[in-house]
This record gives C-alpha cells, structure tokens and sequence, in this order.
C-alpha cells in the first residue's frame, strides 16, 4: 500500500538549508566538483553543524507526538543537488542530529523542485537562490534563507512563525498599487476593497497546514488540560490601519488563522523580531529581511511583480543564464 501524502504537512528542504554547508561550498566554487565530492567522501562521518532553517525544522517535527508514528502529521523530505554518493553524509548527520527524516531525493547537479506537486510539498526551502527563483516562477511555493545559523537554538519543542501578508499569505495585488499609485493610493484600494479577500499567495497553503496541527492541539488540549501548545503563528506586516482590515477579513474568509498581528506601517520589523523571537520569517521583501536576518532565521519569498523589477524572478519558460557551477545543495 502506498505511502500517502496527502493529508500532511510536507516540507521540503534543501541540505543547504537544514546545515552549514559554508565550507564544502568553497570548496566546490574554488576546486570544481570533483574535489567538491572527494571533500564529502573524506568527510562522510563528520557530522554537518546546524544550518538557518534547522532549529524550524526540528521543531516541525517534534509536533509529531501529537500522531501515531506511523501516520505523522509532518513529513521532512531532503530535495538535493547532491549526487546520492555525497547525499551520504547528509543522511548520516540527520540521523547523528536524531531528525526523524527517512525521506530524500538526490539529482546530482540538478534542482528537484520540479518534484514539489507529486510530494505534496506546500514549501521548499534553500539557501540556493537560483533553485528558489525558478521554483516560485514555476509557480511553486519556495523560500530562500538567508543570513548565518543562529546559535542559541535551546532545547525545547515551542515553535513560532511568522508572515508577512502581501506577497506571502496573499498575492501582491495591493503591492503593484502601492509602487505605482504611492501610499494614500494603497490605503484608499484597501479601504474600497475590504470586504473583498485577496487572492492566495504562495505559502497560504503552508499556513493552511500549520493551522491543521494547531487544531490537533486544542484537541489535546481538551483532552488533557495540562497540555501546553507549543504552535504560535504571527502575522508581522508593514500594513497598518485602515489596510489592516483587508488582511483580517482575507484569513477569515480563507478559513486561516494567526495568533498575533502586527500592523507596523513602516515600523522597522527587525527591532519586533528581537522581541518577538520566531523561529523562521518570511517575507517578500529582501529590504525587511536585511534587519531581520541579523537575529532571525529569515526567507526571502521571491514573488509577485516587485521581485521581477528587482530582478529575483525570471519567467519559467526563460531561466536566468548560469555562469559557473551551481553548488550542491
């Protein structure tokens, strides 16, 4: 009987996410591939330090306790560039890390994303930005990480995301109008247009499912009252009022929900993250994310008109020109 994935949460990560790969990646960028493989093979039993989205990743699948163990409600699959060979020490070091991921795909030198729909996949994340780019033109829900892994990554199972809401949760409609039209244009479109919900972004359906394993927790919790939820989900947004409601009323409508909103028109959302700690942060924008990054596991969410203007997507059917080797991820 087959292995069926449509009832879970499914990530997919690149091992350039889940470890620092900071070093192996000199060495292929420097040497070339074949060193590059020689390295891994060298190394095989080292294991591989924690990488951006780690301290996510483990708690995603600490949530598994709340199913049986042989119907998880998340499932971590690795989607590499590595070729099976050197994929050997990334599957070793899940295993030194005790990450209960058994499922990986290798294509040595080549992007995996393409497999995203057939896993049922509602995010990918890597520190390939290339790979991301392509991903989210192809109409896939992809994160590129960035900034250097944090360290203090204490040994508890709380798990906190956060979004930013256009270009994320929802499409960037109302972003075109705010570049073109300026800030009282976007206010007076949300205001005309509040009862209308937005159009899904790229990762509503991640939220989606992250909502699923926040409902199996209030299950618990009325089941057992000494059960503390683990789960917290923030919407951190450069909106502000009267924008906010055209957000609020989109979740509600889309069945959708979050635990805390942040309406910080303009504020810089760097100093909220200090205070508010999660463990990973999207946004579309690298100009949030460039304060965010420096104390907060972010991803970039390269979608919608802006990043085609900056330059961060290009359209499917043309992918961007590739000067010299794309590491392994």
């Amino acid at each position: 009987m087959a292995y069926e994935l449509s009832n879970r949460l499914v990530v997919g990560i690149a091992s350039s996410a889940l470890f620092d790969l900071t070093e192996s990646d000199a060495i292929f960028r420097e040497q070339g591939e074949d060193a590059y493989r020689g390295y891994q093979e060298k190394h095989r039993d080292d294991v591989l330090r924690q990488g951006v989205a780690f301290p996510f990743i483990r708690r995603l699948l600490s949530l598994n306790d709340l199913s049986e163990a042989d119907d998880p409600l998340v499932e971590v699959i690795v989607l590499s560039r590595n070729d099976p060979d050197t994929g050997l020490r990334v599957m070793g070091s899940i295993k030194s890390h005790g990450l209960p991921i058994s499922r990986a795909i290798f294509m040595q030198g080549r992007s995996p994303y393409k497999f995203m729909p057939a896993l049922n996949m509602s995010l990918f994340l890597s520190a390939n930005e290339r790979d991301v780019r392509e991903a989210v033109s192809s109409g896939l829900p992809a994160g590129h990480v960035l900034g250097a892994p944090h360290a203090d990554d204490a040994e508890d199972d709380d798990l906190r995301i956060s979004f930013d809401f256009d270009g994320v949760l929802a499409g960037d409609e109302s972003e075109q109008v705010f570049q073109t039209g300026g800030i009282e244009e976007f206010r007076a479109h949300e205001t005309r247009n509040a009862a209308i919900p937005h159009d899904a972004g790229p990762l509503r359906e991640f939220l989606a499912g992250v909502n699923r394993i926040q409902q199996r927790e209030e299950e618990e919790r009325r089941n057992r009252p000494d059960y503390r939820l683990r789960l917290h989900v923030s919407l951190v947004t450069a909106r502000n009022a009267p924008a906010h409601e055209r957000a609020i009323t989109s979740l509600k409508q889309w069945g959708l929900t979050i635990n805390d909103a942040f309406f910080l028109g303009g504020i810089d959302k760097g100093e909220i993250m200090k205070i508010l700690r999660p463990h990973i942060f999207f946004d579309d924008q690298t100009t949030h994310l460039v304060g965010t990054s420096q104390t907060t596991p972010s991803v970039h969410v390269p979608f919608g008109k802006i990043n085609e203007i900056a330059g961060t997507v290009r359209p499917a059917a043309r992918p961007p020109a590739r000067p010299g080797p794309v590491s392994p991820s």
